[in-house]
């Protein structure tokens, strides 16, 4: 079980480092014409502190680990990246519409497993 959750958890990691750095990379103005017409539009300097938590959420899934220092802050991370997918499902699902709203959803319930199993299952052991 322990490696089932290191693939989970560095899949996620990855998923997250990509989008959060595409966010803060790219100009603001790119970010807003992103996306269906219908898109909900958030402001852009909330669009790059979303980019800022997904990063740190990223590291958080996977450092704590694999340095075996503070390893409670990789639930943590789960957690607040799980906050984050649940406005995005909102989000997802106000704009574009119930369907496109799945792969939030999926990511949303896999940050749960992560933080379920790291909080009261497996230990950190990479």
């Amino acid at each position: 079980m322990n490696i089932l959750m290191w693939i989970i958890q560095v899949l996620l990691a990855l998923l997250f480092l990509f989008s959060g750095a595409s966010k803060l990379i790219l100009p603001i103005e790119k970010l807003m014409a992103m996306g269906p017409p219908n898109q909900v539009h958030l402001p852009g300097l909330f669009l790059r502190f979303i980019g800022v938590c997904e990063v740190l959420g990223a590291l958080g899934l996977i450092l704590p680990g694999l340095l075996r220092i503070k390893t409670g802050l990789t639930r943590l991370a789960a957690a607040a990246l799980a906050v984050l997918m649940i406005g995005a499902v909102v989000v997802t699902v106000a704009g574009i519409g119930p369907g496109a709203a799945v792969v939030p959803f999926v990511i949303l319930v896999l940050l749960v497993f992560v933080f379920y199993e790291r909080t009261f299952k497996v230990p950190h052991r990479p």
